[in-house]
């Protein structure tokens, strides 16, 4: 394994690296970082990091279910079905 990152839950990822994991751009990345929003992330320096735990966490997080989505724009599961 010589040579190969060793992904653990403590691996920082770079913001490229990031973005590729949850599927965005990383100028998304740096939006939500200017709005203080999004996953959490490490500055070092001008240098930003990303925890892999950090994203698995957001990522769950923020996963929306079916009644969950409905609930929050206020409709129930039912009355979504019959339109």
């Amino acid at each position: 394994m010589e040579g190969r990152e060793r992904l653990d839950a403590d691996t920082l990822l770079g913001e490229i690296r990031a973005s590729e994991l949850l599927g965005l751009s990383s100028r998304t990345l740096q939006a939500w970082r200017s709005r203080n929003e999004g996953p959490p992330f490490v500055r070092a320096g001008r240098a930003i990091r990303y925890r892999r735990r950090d994203l698995i966490a957001w990522i769950e997080a923020n996963t929306v279910t079916a009644a969950r989505f409905d609930a929050t724009e206020g409709r129930r599961a039912h009355e979504t079905r019959n339109t």
